[in-house]
């Protein structure tokens, strides 16, 4: 009897949030307009074009520090905004460009890998969210880390 009246208030629960989330979804469409970014056209969007997406920093040896300067432009129509750049772990820091990227401009992300506490072959990724279209592609810092004799 339990199990059945704990179904019974699962499915009563579940098929309220159905509904009041397909209500939300009509009546918050003219809210949400007013606060949300301006969707861009493809054909004007921000387009990146990274000049070097991989930097190999071959061999090192652990603790030692790499630091890459990634360069790209902005080869579309509108001003580039990037909002975040994110790393896989807490080892690589990137700082990228806190105004926007105008179209024709150059813009660099600096990233800095730690390898303190690593070894073997390393892969650091790097994503950037940002209002280009298509998205920025992931940047990576890839090499090899020795042990400290």
């Amino acid at each position: 009897m339990k199990k059945l009246f704990l179904i019974a208030l699962c499915a009563a629960a579940f098929s309220a949030c159905q509904s009041k989330s397909a209500e939300s979804n009509t009546t918050s469409t003219d809210s949400t307009t007013l606060t949300e970014t301006p969707v861009i056209a493809e054909a004007d969007a921000p387009k990146v074009q990274v000049e070097k997406a991989i930097y190999e920093f071959g061999t090192i040896t652990q603790g030692e520090k790499v630091t890459y300067t990634f360069k790209f432009k902005n080869v579309g129509k509108t001003p580039l905004i990037i909002t975040n750049a994110t790393a896989t772990c807490g080892c690589t820091v990137p700082e990228y460009p806190k105004e926007p990227v105008k179209p024709g401009a150059d813009g660099e992300i600096k990233v800095t890998f730690d390898s303190t506490g690593k070894l073997g072959l390393q892969d650091k990724v790097v994503t950037i969210t940002s209002n280009a279209n298509p998205k920025f592609e992931e940047l990576h810092l890839v090499g090899d880390v020795k042990e400290k004799k």
